[in-house]
């Protein structure tokens, strides 16, 4: 697993450091406690984003190696400016005929009290996650995976079948998780097993290029996590669930070549951030970014010799 030394070290990315952040951000605004799911027709689906609610980060975490001068006029053009920084997390719902398909299921109540708010937003919304049939994972972070279960470890939608990445579920499940990853990530590592073991009977094992419904396309996106993907929806000009493939508004899309702590494999997300952000220029293509502002709808523009996110 690649890393740097410089940086890294400042940012050890910890449950308790993460918690700590939080409770220094709540002390200082209050949360809401709804944001409305937004929808809208693409093709033959009918998509809705529903907030998750938000994480809390340090600045630190974001391109540690960069430029210190242009990383910090970039943060402070995108209003970040104190030590923490707030990470919306948008989960992304789609429609497909009789199918109800959930992409990612959140934090749930183990990670963030910041986060975790999907399933409330979706009740309060009038959705019935009873209905949900099919749940297809972009990758096993806690804030992708963790809402999975509820507290007593059962299946929040246990109707559902899940679709996990070959390559992720293998990276998860296996030794390199724990050797490749920092010490003080190991829990990472037990919240996706948990997660994994639960739904281990009813999970179908995808690979890049596989269809879910017709339309409905597994796209590889690998290096924020070794088996990380995207989804890629049939109709107009495309649209693409990226996931956490471009995580930052303004970082993402201004310096794709800026390595972020957040990536396990650095130098293959910067080169899956240039392609993915090449390709949605050249086709005009949606996007529906994970940690975007919500929801994080938007297409990319070419600009000044790289690129930018221009919400819709």
């Amino acid at each position: 697993m690649a890393s740097t030394k410089s940086g890294r070290a400042a940012m050890r990315l910890t449950r308790r450091s993460l918690l700590a952040a939080t409770a220094a951000s709540l002390a200082a605004r209050a949360l809401p406690a709804f944001a409305a799911p937004v929808t809208f027709q693409h093709g033959a689906f009918a998509v809705t984003v529903v907030s998750d609610g938000h994480l809390v980060l340090p600045v630190s975490f974001l391109a540690p190696d960069a430029p210190p001068a242009e990383r910090a006029a970039l943060l402070k053009a995108a209003g970040e400016t104190g030590e923490q920084y707030n990470s919306p997390t948008n989960v992304t719902l789609i429609r497909a005929g009789a199918d109800l398909i959930l992409v990612d299921t959140g934090s749930g109540d183990r990670f963030m009290p910041s986060a975790g708010r999907l399933w409330d937003n979706l009740k309060a919304a009038g959705i019935d996650k009873g209905k949900i049939s099919k749940v297809i994972f972009t990758h096993g972070h806690p804030d992708h995976l963790w809402g999975a279960v509820d507290e007593l470890d059962e299946l929040v939608t246990p109707e559902a079948s899940f679709y996990v990445a070959s390559a992720e579920w293998d990276f998860w499940t296996g030794d390199n998780a724990l050797r490749g990853l920092p010490a003080e990530r190991a829990g990472f590592v037990t919240g996706a097993r948990r997660n994994y073991a639960a739904i281990k009977q009813r999970v179908k094992m995808v690979k890049p290029g596989d269809d879910i419904v017709t339309g409905l396309r597994v796209l590889a996106t690998f290096g924020h996590t070794q088996g990380h993907v995207a989804l890629e929806l049939a109709g107009g000009d495309g649209l693409i669930v990226v996931g956490d493939a471009l995580a930052h508004a303004l970082i993402s899309f201004q310096h794709p070549e800026w390595r972020t702590a957040a990536d396990h494999v650095p130098d293959q997300a910067v080169a899956t951030r240039r392609a993915l952000l090449d390709r949605l220029a050249a086709d005009r293509a949606k996007l529906i970014g994970f940690h975007l502002p919500y929801p994080g709808v938007g297409v990319v523009e070419r600009k000044d010799g790289a690129y930018r996110f221009v919400a819709v």
